[in-house]
């Protein structure tokens, strides 16, 4: 891998990560994904539920978004065997034709074709987020991994702050089928531009174990025995299962607590990700100063703060502008604490696994992440309609704070 004179990045401004060609190759086609995925994600179910005016029914889109968690592994495999930037720039490319299958929705019978294309989408998710962290370790020094990662991770979140705003106010105005173009737009610019990424790649070592299952198993096996990374794995998974019951309590949250039409959930998502921003452009120095276990555990802690005036708005007697503004500033609050945890822990993740296990280790992390908030989801879709949104989010604040413990607990030396 090739080394940068550190006295011109002291010269620049900015991460030492964009220094690298590649990297900002990386960073452009980076921006261009996340709009197609901030603005389809969130009319997805918003549009399942003007179709079938059911709160289950929308919830159910998150659902579908985390089946494919259950080909993570496979997927992670197959980011291990193969060029990643060729993988990228493929699915990208797949997922214009899926995106415009929307298009032949018409009613509520037609919701079904939704789940699917939520599947397909979802599996793309896996397979970005397996090929690409082998990517940037391979553009990247260990040094340039927390500015690179908190970079992209700012890219993210500042779509989804405009993304779901530009989506919902382009939804309102003309409907779904110019969201639908404007995605696949998205998607096919950002497959060309994949594969012109300059970047040499660790090439696919010899299989230590020429067994299917264990070679599959090896990026969790990696997890499970590296610390801190198990202990970590272990408390945001705890966190984001927690966060599961809040996808399904957004709905009857904005309804009956603050009195607001769904169609305005691109609103909300958007002022998360004010804070959002914030927290990815100070997640490298949090990082730096902290140390991984800790960042994780002040962004988990962040989290948790910022959803107690979710569990308030609903009992204040005050006028709905009020209301709206005290939920501003949780969602905000809440916002900033997610790129310090994940940034925290991918770049953890990236530092201490081997190139050859890259793509395996971070399927792994998202099986572990997200099939609990899937399952969580599932259950809570299926009691919404007979508990009270209150108690969902009581019960996501008491996770995501036990969370924060774990990580806690990861941060202390072992002896």
């Amino acid at each position: 891998m090739a080394r940068l004179d550190t006295t011109t990045v002291q010269r620049r401004r900015g991460p030492a990560a964009l220094e690298r060609r590649g990297f900002r190759q990386l960073t452009v086609a980076w921006v261009f994904t996340n709009a197609a995925d901030s603005a389809l994600w969130l009319m997805l179910a918003v549009w399942v539920k003007e179709l079938t005016g059911s709160d289950g029914a929308a919830a159910s889109v998150f659902v579908a978004l985390g089946l494919p968690t259950l080909l993570a592994p496979f997927i992670g495999q197959l980011a291990d065997r193969m060029s990643r930037r060729t993988l990228l720039a493929a699915g990208n490319g797949l997922m214009v034709p899926a995106v415009l299958a929307l298009a032949l929705v018409r009613d509520a019978g037609d919701v079904w074709l939704v789940y699917v294309v939520t599947v397909v989408y979802g599996a793309m998710g896996y397979v970005t987020a397996s090929a690409q962290s082998g990517l940037v370790r391979d553009l990247l020094d260990d040094d340039e991994l927390p500015g690179g990662n908190g970079l992209l991770s700012t890219v993210d979140q500042a779509f989804r702050l405009v993304s779901p705003l530009l989506g919902t106010a382009l939804y309102v105005a003309a409907g779904p089928l110019a969201v639908i173009a404007l995605t696949g737009t998205c998607f096919a610019v950002t497959a060309v531009l994949l594969t012109r990424v300059e970047v040499l790649e660790t090439p696919p070592e010899p299989q230590a174990d020429a067994r299917f299952w264990p070679e599959l198993s090896a990026g969790l096996r990696h997890l499970l025995a590296t610390a801190p990374l198990g202990a970590l794995t272990v408390a945001l998974a705890v966190a984001t299962g927690a966060t599961g019951l809040v996808n399904v309590a957004v709905f009857p949250l904005m309804e009956q607590g603050l009195g607001v039409d769904a169609a305005l959930l691109g609103v909300f998502v958007s002022l998360q990700g004010v804070g959002a921003v914030v927290g990815g452009l100070t997640a490298a120095r949090v990082l730096t100063r902290l140390g991984e276990p800790r960042a994780v555990a002040a962004g988990l802690g962040a989290m948790a703060l910022g959803m107690v005036p979710l569990l308030l708005v609903g009992a204040l007697d005050a006028p709905v502008a009020v209301t709206l503004a005290v939920a501003a500033a949780g969602l905000t609050v809440l916002g900033l604490g997610v790129p310090w945890a994940i940034v925290a822990f991918i770049t953890l993740r990236q530092r201490m696994t081997p190139a050859r296990l890259q793509g395996r280790v971070s399927a792994a992390t998202n099986v572990a992440l997200n099939l609990p908030q899937t399952l969580v989801t599932l259950g809570a879709a299926a009691v919404v309609g007979v508990v009270d949104y209150r108690v969902l989010v009581a019960a996501t604040i008491a996770g995501v704070l036990a969370a924060g413990a774990l990580a806690l607990r990861a941060a202390r030396p072992t002896h």
